[in-house]
């Protein structure tokens, strides 16, 4: 099955002791995939692009970091696998970072229901996020979280179009406090097709 269908699996992780002679070459080797899957939106937001690749990764840093043996590689495998793309999708980890907590406070207080307006727009279309688990990510009391983990699901036409270099692709919040869009380069958009059946 190719990668940009499958989930991760036990058997595709590899053992943290082995992992850690590795991790320094692997992130190595990951790192300029994961520059091109990284997009900032506005002054104080980042879309992270997930793939299998990216996602079996943090999966073997967190069981090195935390070691928790084979009930912990079961939890991590759970939590990270729906957010593989299954070949009509992007899938991203969105992040407001603001290392000032008082800022941080303020700015996500005024946030509230941001998950509800990013997007992907290709041409004149545009694909809604759409929230990894369903869950509201904004409290009772208006404040929105720091981490967004949303789904774009994409028509045949979209994916084609992505693929289109003469389209004009970009992600976007419509949000009446946080009102951006960001242009995906070339090498973003061919890097993020490989996503796609």
């Amino acid at each position: 099955m190719p990668a940009n269908l499958r989930k991760v699996t036990a058997e595709d992780i590899t053992p943290p002791h082995e992992f850690a002679a590795q991790r320094k070459a692997r992130r190595a080797a990951l790192l300029p995939a994961k520059r091109l899957r990284r997009v900032e939106l506005g002054p104080v937001c980042t879309f992270y692009f997930e793939n299998f690749d990216t996602l079996k990764f943090q999966i073997e840093e967190m069981l090195l970091v935390e070691k928790g043996g084979p009930e912990q590689l079961a939890d991590e495998l759970a939590a990270y696998n729906p957010l593989v793309p299954q070949g009509s999708e992007l899938v991203a980890t969105v992040m407001f970072e603001i290392d000032e907590p008082v800022r941080r406070a303020q700015t996500l207080a005024r946030l509230g229901g941001v998950e509800d307006h990013f997007f992907i727009q290709i041409g004149d279309e545009r694909a809604p996020g759409v929230n990894e688990d369903e869950t509201e990510r904004t409290r009772e009391d208006g404040k929105t979280s720091s981490v967004h983990f949303l789904h774009f699901v994409l028509t045949a036409e979209q994916c084609a179009r992505l693929r289109d270099p003469t389209a004009v692709a970009m992600v976007g919040c419509d949000h009446p406090f946080y009102a951006h869009m960001a242009v995906l380069s070339p090498a973003t958009r061919a890097e993020l097709a490989k996503d796609l059946a």
